[in-house]
C-alpha cells in the first residue's frame, strides 16, 4: 500500500483560490498552475480539479489531459526561456518525494545556474552543497531554500503571462 503524506485541508484544492498559484490554463480536468515555489523561473504544475492523490486513480480522461497540458506549458516554456532541458515529474506516496496528497505533475524549464542536481529538490544530488547520491534527504536546509525561491505576487503574476502568452494555439 502507498502511504500517502497528510494535509487536511488539502493544500492543492485550497491552491486554486490562492493568488500566489497563478492559473496559466484551465481545462475540464486540468488546471496548468505557475508554482509559488520558483526552485526554477518558470516551473509549473499541472493538477487535476478532482481531488486524487496519485496517478493509479486518475481516470484515463484525466491522464489524457495532464499529459496535454504538460506538453502545452512544456512548448510554451521552452518558447519563452530557452532553456537547456524540461523536467517533469510526478510523485506517488511519500516514499517517493510526495509531499501534497492531491495529483500534480511537475513541467520545470532547467537552466545552467540549477541547484537542483539531477532531479526534484526533495531527491536531487546538489554538486558541492554536501549531498552526495545515495545519503538520505536532509530536509533541515529546506527551510532556508524554500524562503530563497518565494516569489513575489506580482514576479507571479508576470511569469504565469509570459508563459500564457506562449501557449501553443
Amino acid at each position: 500500500m502507498i502511504e500517502l503524506p497528510v494535509r487536511d485541508p488539502c493544500d492543492l484544492c485550497l491552491a486554486i483560490r490562492d493568488e500566489r498559484w497563478k492559473i496559466i490554463e484551465s481545462g475540464e480536468h486540468t488546471l496548468t498552475v505557475i508554482n509559488p515555489s520558483q526552485f526554477e523561473t518558470g516551473q509549473c504544475c499541472v493538477i487535476t480539479r478532482r481531488h486524487v492523490a496519485t496517478l493509479l486513480e486518475l481516470s484515463d480522461s484525466e491522464c489524457a489531459a495532464v499529459m496535454l497540458s504538460a506538453r502545452r506549458v512544456a512548448d510554451a516554456l521552452v518558447t519563452a526561456y530557452r532553456p537547456l532541458g524540461i523536467l517533469t515529474f510526478q510523485n506517488n506516496g511519500v516514499y517517493s518525494g510526495q509531499e501534497t496528497p492531491h495529483f500534480h505533475f511537475h513541467v520545470v524549464p532547467r537552466q545552467q545556474e540549477s541547484d537542483w542536481g539531477i532531479g526534484p529538490p526533495q531527491l536531487a544530488t546538489f554538486d558541492g552543497a554536501g549531498r552526495a547520491r545515495g545519503i538520505t534527504h536532509d530536509r533541515s536546509g529546506d527551510a532556508r531554500r524554500r524562503e530563497r525561491v518565494q516569489a513575489s505576487v506580482e514576479r507571479l503574476t508576470e511569469v504565469a503571462g509570459l508563459i500564457r502568452s506562449h501557449l501553443p494555439a
